[in-house]
């Protein structure tokens, strides 16, 4: 009978370096996806230490998986959607968008600098052809990490 608990024990360790090969998988993602097949490779594990088949363990990670996917990810999606997308107040970087700013230090496709309410941010043409003289005002079109991708002020409020 020993054989069949290292068998078990096998199966579960496996089970669980998936999960974990998994979850680190989804630190390099943003598909809010390859989670579920962790928490199904997780559940597998739990029933192959509880002496269940291998049968039994795939079908366990698939439909752990499967309903983690239908039930969890539309909750997630619909908290992950912007504040514009939404319709809610937008704050933080995601307010920058469609503010006003001024150049600073020439923008070009490569490099520049302008003001916004006061503070100085890194700015680049948001389509990389035009360029931007010092004193010209911008509208921040976009924001990419701590840069903002501005383009001409003659675009409408929104």
């Amino acid at each position: 009978m020993r054989g069949r608990d290292t068998i078990e024990d096998v199966e579960a360790v496996l089970w669980i370096v998936l999960a974990i090969a998994l979850v680190i998988g989804e630190a390099f993602t943003a598909t809010i996806l390859i989670i579920f097949f962790a928490a199904g490779a997780g559940a597998a594990a739990l029933a192959a230490a509880l002496g269940a088949n291998l049968l039994v363990q795939v079908i366990v990670f698939a439909l752990v998986s499967g309903l983690s996917v239908a039930a969890i990810r539309p909750v997630v999606m619909r908290h992950a959607r912007s504040a514009l997308e939404s319709g809610d107040t937008p704050f933080g970087i995601e307010a920058m968008e469609g503010q006003h700013g001024t150049v600073l230090e020439d923008v070009d496709a490569d490099h520049g600098q302008i003001k916004i309410d006061g503070e100085i941010w890194q700015a680049r043409s948001f389509d990389g052809r035009e360029s931007f003289p010092a004193g010209q005002r911008v509208r921040v079109v976009k924001v990419r990490g701590a840069t903002a991708l501005v383009w001409h002020d003659d675009l409408p409020d929104h």
